[in-house]
């Protein structure tokens, strides 16, 4: 007596979980924390007045000397000397625009972080030709004026256009049309 195959149901193995990506969730909360830093920069600017009427804000040479010894910046230095006399210089409407482009930039990281969190394409690409182009520059910086904050800056942003690259085709979420 031959056996015959009986009528399974077809079995198919469970889908795959998709995989975490907590590489991903610590480069979207750096987003959103540079853009809170810069929100609440941009909001702390637009707190400073003209109290003399004079066009310049009062408090600002005394916030950029706090700001010096804050992060041990040499006050003797050439550089800051003369950053000291432009910071004297600034005008109310100089804030304006300072104010201006901090919220632009605030809408920036949001975009990224909000896109990459959605596994947005182009905005992946976006995060890693942003972060690549900030290398050079902090790089720069690193060599004539090293400090643990930059190196730490300049590690992180390597590793965000590292980790972006390399896993592009994993975080791209793409749309399949089924006809």
């Amino acid at each position: 007596m031959s056996e015959e195959p009986q009528n399974l149901p077809l079995v198919l193995p469970p889908e795959p979980k998709p995989k975490r990506a907590p590489t991903l969730y610590f480069i979207i909360a750096f987003k959103l924390l540079k853009g809170s830093m810069a929100l609440l920069l941009a909001w702390s600017i637009s707190r400073l007045r003209d109290d003399n009427h004079d066009g310049l804000p009062d408090e600002l040479p005394t916030l950029f000397h706090k700001l010096i010894r804050f992060f041990h910046v040499d006050p003797e230095r050439k550089f800051v000397i003369d950053l000291a006399k432009h910071v004297a210089e600034i005008t109310q409407k100089d804030l304006h625009w300072v104010v201006v482009f901090l919220a632009v930039y605030v809408c920036f990281m949001l975009l990224q972080a909000v896109g990459l969190a959605f596994h947005v394409g182009w905005v992946v690409w976006l995060v890693i030709v942003e972060s690549a182009l900030l290398v050079p520059v902090e790089v720069f910086e690193l060599v004539n004026n090293p400090s643990w904050i930059k190196l730490g800056i300049l590690t992180a942003n390597v590793a965000i256009v590292w980790y972006l690259f390399a896993n592009r085709a994993r975080l791209i979420r793409h749309h399949h049309h089924q006809s």
